[in-house]
């Protein structure tokens, strides 16, 4: 969770310093001496407040829980405000519940300071009866907009969006608007202003540098921007951050269908996004929870796995069965029962690359139905191409070693086809697997590894297997 409200920059003591933000900065040391030293949470929360507030999230992370809130319940409530809007949310939402038992005033106020869209994060993820409480400590405007915010799905625009942004009238002079802009708390990073009318509508925007470069008496709507894109709350994050990749957005305003500004998305929120996606993607491959984390709790990991783990249970009894249909062929030939794990591997490695290059196809709207075709295509060659080349290698291996020991070198060739078939199967399965899930309305991305290891192993098996045993009297 990234805040967009706050100001970068190290807390020097009188003098201008140019810094490398990977080195650790005076401050960043001194804290780490007094978590050595056991400091008292006053002396530590002091030192703390002068480490930028990226550093104090990674500073508090790091200490137990109850040391954590100790300290942040001693900072300034912007600081800590700051500090623990950077931090990962099931800590920051633990450090919360200790100081609504210690001292739930501060922690109204300290939500109060944060970034509207991070406050909503963290809200959402409390218990409703503390989330009910903090919003009744709170001042009635902030919390109105705050209950607003908490209306819109954490995975929509709407869940994502902050209200504090410039804003200004469209019927308002660059003086008149300018003061407006002076005498506002908003967003320090912001380039521009939303330009609405008198109901609040979007009319356009206006860039801060033109602004200060026009005449006092000049009207903003006469000089302002006039075609401006936005989004309704209710679009999907993914999309949401695929629109700023697509058009390197630095903020996106978001509007009601009377094309009201409701607030705006800013660049900063939609890389967390974009990390937090592809994870949720690499997590629901292997049928992992999505929104599982390091920080959940067993009973959230139970939930999110053992299910999958059962289903992946079912599908390695589709490979058993088939190895039990030659049972009698392994025990005649004991070499297969080793080659084919080796073969059932390469056949999954393969596939897992190419479900890998297809889902972030999927996710970078690369992948449009008239691209299907050559994408398997392709798939099916390099898969085709790779087995030759590593049968070739294992089937020449094992040739030669069969040779030495004076025994038939063919099971090398049977080796290299099935390798070459397998691989092919791995492929196209691994690539065209995600487009069949998508085309049915599923998630591309839910357990796709689980799938494809039961084809490519059922497959492996069958065909070396298969294959072996049309040949036995050519391999003994």
């Amino acid at each position: 969770m990234t805040p967009h409200d706050h100001h970068h920059h190290h807390k020097y003591a009188s003098e201008d310093v140019v810094s490398d933000p990977r080195v650790e900065t005076p401050e960043d040391a001194r804290v780490d001496d007094l978590i050595e030293s056991d400091a008292s949470p006053e002396i530590l929360a002091d030192a703390v407040e002068q480490q930028d507030a990226a550093d104090a999230a990674t500073t508090l992370e790091a200490l137990p829980q109850d040391e954590a809130s100790d300290v942040v319940g001693e900072m300034e409530v912007d600081s800590a405000a700051d500090a623990m809007s950077h931090m990962a949310v099931p800590l920051a939402v633990s450090v919360i519940e200790d100081l609504i038992e210690d001292d739930p005033g501060y922690a109204g106020r300290m939500l109060s300071a944060m970034a509207p869209d991070d406050a909503t994060d963290l809200l959402q993820a409390l218990p409703k009866e503390d989330r009910d409480r903090l919003l009744s400590l709170m001042g009635t405007g902030t919390a109105h907009n705050l209950r607003e915010l908490m209306v819109y799905p954490r995975e929509s625009a709407g869940g994502m969006m902050t209200t504090r942004y410039l804003s200004v009238r469209e019927n308002e002079t660059v003086a008149e608007a300018i003061e407006h802009i002076r005498r506002g708390e908003h967003n320090e990073s912001a380039q521009q202003a939303f330009v609405t009318d008198r109901k609040g509508r979007l009319k356009g925007t206006i860039g801060l540098r033109k602004l200060l470069m026009s005449r006092g008496s000049e009207l903003i709507g006469d000089i302002c921007e006039r075609r401006v894109d936005a989004v309704n709350p209710e679009l999907d994050r993914e999309l949401l951050a695929r629109e700023f990749e697509r058009y390197d957005y630095l903020e996106l305003p978001i509007v009601d269908q009377s094309q009201r500004l409701l607030g705006i998305v800013t660049v900063d929120d939609v890389m967390d996004i974009i990390r937090a996606e592809g994870t949720e993607d690499a997590q629901r491959m292997v049928g992992a929870g999505k929104e599982e984390g390091v920080y959940s709790s067993i009973t959230q990991k139970l939930q999110s796995r053992f299910v999958w783990l059962v289903i992946n249970l079912v599908t390695c009894a589709v490979g058993a069965m088939v190895v039990m249909q030659f049972e009698w062929m392994i025990k005649e030939i004991a070499l297969l029962a080793v080659l084919m794990p080796v073969i059932a591997n390469q056949s999954g490695t393969a596939g897992q690359q190419s479900l890998a290059v297809t889902l972030r196809g999927i996710v970078l709207d690369q992948m449009r139905p008239r691209h299907t075709s050559t994408h398997i295509r392709r798939e099916l060659t390099a898969g085709l191409i790779n087995g030759i080349l590593c049968g070739i290698l294992v089937g020449g291996f094992v040739a030669v070693f069969k040779t030495m020991y004076g025994q038939s070198w063919h099971i090398g060739i049977v080796i290299a086809i099935s390798m070459s078939t397998t691989m092919m199967i791995g492929c196209a399965t691994g690539s065209a697997m995600p487009l069949i899930m998508r085309r049915f309305g599923f998630d591309p991305a839910t357990a796709s590894t689980i799938f494809l290891t039961m084809v490519t192993d059922s497959m492996s098996f069958f065909i070396f297997l298969g294959l072996a045993s049309l040949l036995a009297q050519w391999i003994l």
